[in-house]
């Protein structure tokens, strides 16, 4: 059992060595429906041990719009039927240079504290036999954040679902985003913001990499 200090320190540092989102077996044993009642139940009990009163008509309604939100807006990505069927398209054009999506919104929710993330995504793929449709990449990434999240899984799971639908290691994804449990809580630094890269095959060469960092506006690394 950990302590709280315990608790508290994993929680600051940020970090999560699990590439995949954790998940009971029994996670889609109930429908939506269920869960929402379930979350509506005890938030209502979260708020009433706030000492705020359930009567009034401006919060009576929040319990269930809390378990709403959760299941159906904030956590959708939690749920594999909610993921979206990523089209390919045969490269006909023979298109062998790079292919950059980039300031894709990252709107994800941190799962040490249940607090927002911020940001953008820039995404760049070498197309080899497939190409995908752009607004495809866009949604990849709204799937996948959200769902709670750390920014280093995030890429991760991008990445890794690029690679096997175009069939191509030669795929980049870079992350710029906010951490309001950095910014309202903690150390509450207001204007610090984090960046995560990861890549594979040609963006593994300096030259590519940095082809791609010029094109979206980054620092040579």
């Amino acid at each position: 059992m950990k302590d709280k200090e315990q608790i508290q320190a994993e929680g600051d540092h940020h970090f999560s060595a699990n590439i995949k989102t954790p998940l009971r077996p029994d996670a889609f044993d109930k429908t939506d429906d269920e869960k929402i009642d379930n979350i509506q139940h005890h938030f209502k009990m979260i708020m009433e041990e706030m000492g705020l009163d359930l009567t009034d008509d401006s919060l009576s309604g929040t319990p269930y719009r809390f378990a709403k939100m959760y299941v159906k807006e904030l956590f959708y990505g939690l749920n594999p039927a909610n993921k979206p069927k990523l089209s390919t398209f045969e490269n006909k054009y023979d298109y062998k240079k790079m292919l950059v999506e980039q300031h894709i919104n990252i709107d994800s929710s941190c799962e040490h504290h249940f607090l927002p993330i911020i940001g953008h995504a820039h995404i760049g793929y070498i197309p080899t036999k497939k190409v995908i449709g752009l607004s495809k990449i866009n949604r990849l990434v709204d799937y996948y954040a959200h769902r709670p999240q750390v920014q280093e899984r995030l890429a991760v799971q991008i990445l890794n679902d690029l690679q096997d639908v175009l069939e191509t290691k030669d795929v980049i994804v870079i992350i710029n985003a906010k951490h309001l449990c950095v910014s309202s809580r903690g150390i509450k630094d207001k204007n610090s913001f984090t960046t995560t890269i990861e890549y594979g095959g040609s963006f593994s060469k300096r030259a590519t990499r940095n082809e791609f960092l010029k094109i979206i506006g980054e620092q040579k690394l």
